[in-house]
């Protein structure tokens, strides 16, 4: 369906006189309708902009152009249908049509890890192709805003010299250029969106830094306005980070567990210093990362400093150590010679239906491997084609991870009582608050092995497990 899109008036007049175009709110497109752009969309219309969104997929463009969500996040739905209700929010297959229409375009595509390790940017490319088409004929400054994670240098090397061969034109002259990363968490990314922890823009000339400010300014009076390379580089170092910081509190959990010392009591007043230790977010004993974007990442950074002969022992060493979780996990369970088994939660977290190496997939993939039964329950989760195709985001990642994917539609329970009722052992992966009375009505029998400490307190029982306690 290649729908239309309303135009956007850019001069219009009161009493003969033009509107300056400053006076107005910027009219937006968005491309790529995942889980950054459909979020970016919603909540961009809600601050009172004009918006299109734009992608190669049908069904996404069809589902928000009717205001529905194409993806589980919370208030996302609700923002979408508030949008097209103002007749603010606007979907179309036609890329020329969203740019020409529009007076800045965010691109938020996916950037999956290559064959090689590195930041696939494929889809960048295509993308800038089609935007330096259509800027080809359109007049006026418009601003192109990448907003996908990417190495240092992918805007600038990559993406403008694409824009500027096919538009003809010069960028920070005829049109500008920017990146923008987000800091959204899945889950709880519309929160994010209205109160960033900071607003990061990586720019090269003063009118593209002025419009991004404005457009950010009802959520973040105060931007950070660098280079396009720093603001590249903080979005790994970020993640980098996150990713570190889940495997160090890991890692502090595995030396506790054998010398009797609960790690949980470490490590609360370990994060009571937020002068020197940051946050307490990651920091807690548990199972492994997945997800869009910690894996990659510490991909891509270590590609990147290889490329560059830079030595990164410990960013070497994270995937390792985030494999060991999920081979502990593995262990905890094959030692009950259970032969079947419940794993509540599926997704890389809760609250979201993303499966992107998930470390649960990897958990269930190994124990089907054994020969065991699994039958497993996520929330969020509905199987059907849109969850097969997050597959395909991860193909050179974790290609063994297909079989279990593919079956998530055979083995999927529609309650957590359902998955629960015969199982030997009781994989929790999820800290979802109503497991705690369902995990109360278990089989005595059952053991549960608990990878996310379901409760602040850890059970006293031999039939309970936790992975770092």
């Amino acid at each position: 369906m290649n729908m239309i899109v309303s135009h956007i008036d850019t001069a219009r007049k009161i009493d003969g006189v033009d509107l300056k175009l400053a006076e107005q709110k910027k009219a937006i497109s968005v491309v790529g309708l995942g889980y950054v752009g459909a979020v970016s969309l919603a909540c961009l219309s809600d601050l009172g902009h004009r918006v299109v969104g734009t992608d190669i997929d049908r069904d996404k463009v069809e589902s928000i152009a009717w205001g529905q969500s194409p993806i589980h996040e919370d208030r996302l739905g609700e923002l979408l249908t508030k949008g097209v209700s103002e007749d603010l929010l606007h979907a179309t297959t036609n890329l020329e049509r969203a740019v020409l229409e529009t007076d800045v375009t965010f691109v938020s595509v996916g950037t999956p890890t290559s064959e090689d390790g590195g930041c696939d940017t494929r889809a960048i490319e295509a993308v800038a192709r089609g935007i330096g088409e259509a800027l080809a004929n359109k007049d006026g400054f418009h601003i192109v805003v990448l907003r996908c994670s990417v190495p240092p240098g992918t805007t600038l090397d990559i993406m403008q010299p694409v824009l500027e061969r096919y538009s003809n034109k010069i960028a920070g002259k005829d049109f500008g250029i920017c990146f923008n990363p987000e800091f959204l968490r899945e889950g709880t990314a519309i929160a994010d969106f209205h109160a960033p922890p900071k607003t990061v823009i990586g720019v090269t000339d003063q009118t593209t830094a002025d419009v991004l400010a404005e457009i950010y300014a009802p959520v973040d009076e105060n931007p950070i306005v660098t280079s396009v390379e720093v603001a590249e580089l903080v979005k790994y170092v970020d993640n980098v980070w996150h990713a570190a910081k889940v495997c160090f509190a890991n890692e502090v959990g595995r030396l506790c567990k054998p010398m009797g010392i609960d790690s949980h009591a470490v490590m609360d007043i370990f994060v009571q210093d937020t002068k020197l230790n940051l946050s307490p977010y990651y920091l807690k004993p548990g199972f492994a990362f997945g997800g869009s974007c910690l894996p990659k990442e510490v991909r891509a950074v270590t590609h990147l400093a290889e490329r560059l002969g830079v030595a990164t022992p410990m960013i070497d060493a994270l995937t390792p150590s985030n494999q060991k979780q999920i081979e502990q996990a593995v262990d905890l369970v094959r030692k009950t010679d259970a032969k079947k088994v419940a794993v509540l939660g599926v997704a890389f977290k809760p609250g979201t239906d993303d499966l992107r190496e998930s470390p649960a997939l990897e958990l269930i993939a190994e124990l089907q491997e054994d020969g065991t039964e699994v039958i497993a329950y996520d929330p969020a989760i509905q199987p059907g084609p849109h969850i097969s195709k997050q597959f395909e985001y991860m193909q050179h990642a974790a290609p063994h991870l297909k079989k279990v994917v593919d079956g998530l539609g055979q083995f999927m329970k529609e309650t957590p009582d359902e998955a629960i009722r015969e199982a030997d052992v009781i994989v929790v992966t999820q800290k979802l608050p109503e497991l705690r009375s369902v995990l109360r009505s278990k089989r005595e029998e059952s053991v549960i092995v608990d990878l996310v400490r379901i409760s602040a307190k850890a059970p006293i029982s031999p039939r309970y497990t936790g992975i770092g306690w």
